[in-house]
């Protein structure tokens, strides 16, 4: 882990499970508004490596990164689909910028019924 534990932790790996890094994904809801839930991207091992070489460098702007969502979404059926992340802003952790998976990139670009959405939330 890349800290004291896996809810600090923006990257990690977990042996015979995978190499992972946090990531965010902002779902847009309707009236304006925005939800971005933290989850862990699962990366292959040379990747992560990548990723932990620039993360405090000024190339963390460039990082994008390829795998599959290894956490489930409150509303939709989206476990360890495909997905693509980048740096947006360089104070953050990698963004979820596209997916292959048809729901996920659903997700990512249309917007949400915010009272629908949020009610699911714990």
């Amino acid at each position: 882990m890349s800290h004291a534990d896996a809810n600090q932790s923006v990257m990690m790996m977990v042996p015979n499970v995978g190499t992972f890094v946090r990531v965010l994904v902002p779902v847009h809801l309707t009236g304006g508004y925005t939800v971005t839930f933290g989850a862990w991207l699962g990366v292959h091992p040379d990747d992560l490596q990548r990723a932990f070489s620039v993360w405090t460098s000024p190339s963390y702007v460039d990082l994008r990164l390829e795998g599959r969502l290894a956490n489930a979404l409150p509303a939709w059926d989206v476990f360890a689909v495909p997905a693509e992340a980048a740096v947006k802003d360089p104070d953050h952790t990698p963004y979820l910028v596209g997916s292959s998976d048809s729901v996920l990139s659903e997700v990512l670009t249309q917007e949400w019924p915010h009272e629908t959405i949020l009610s699911g939330l714990p």
